[in-house]
């Protein structure tokens, strides 16, 4: 059974930076995608970043060039470096993982394969 758990939210100030990890075990394969998600209460669930197998990666336009996806060389810890933090990045941020498949064009985030979920971490970002 894969679990993930996320670590390193917290509360900064607008323009400052975090770094969220989420520590991926169980999982056996070899193609996957992983990825996180961000969700404000009352909202839908975002996509805000991905990463697959073949080291391909996406990121949603809101976090682009601020936000950047990365997983360590052992593939069981996967990062989110956030810099230039706003205060819409408030939000409880999860990370995800699926396997079998890749990052496609017409689901560059996997939205249909993950099957795993942590269960969050809040990042709340103060103006």
């Amino acid at each position: 059974q894969v679990q993930l758990v996320e670590s390193g939210g917290g509360s900064v100030q607008a323009g400052g930076s975090l770094r969220l990890s989420c520590a991926v075990v169980g999982y056996t394969w070899n193609t996957y995608c992983m990825g996180w998600f961000r969700q404000v209460p009352g909202k839908e669930l975002e996509a805000v970043a991905a990463i697959d197998s073949d080291g391909t990666r996406s990121h949603s336009p809101s976090v682009k060039g601020r936000f950047t996806i990365s997983l360590d060389k052992s593939g069981t810890i996967l990062y989110l470096q956030m810099n230039n933090l706003k205060p819409e990045d408030t939000a409880m941020y999860y990370c995800a993982a699926g396997g079998g498949t890749t990052i496609d064009v017409r689901d560059p985030f996997c939205k249909t394969a993950m099957t795993a979920r942590g269960k969050g971490t809040l990042v709340t970002i103060s103006s």
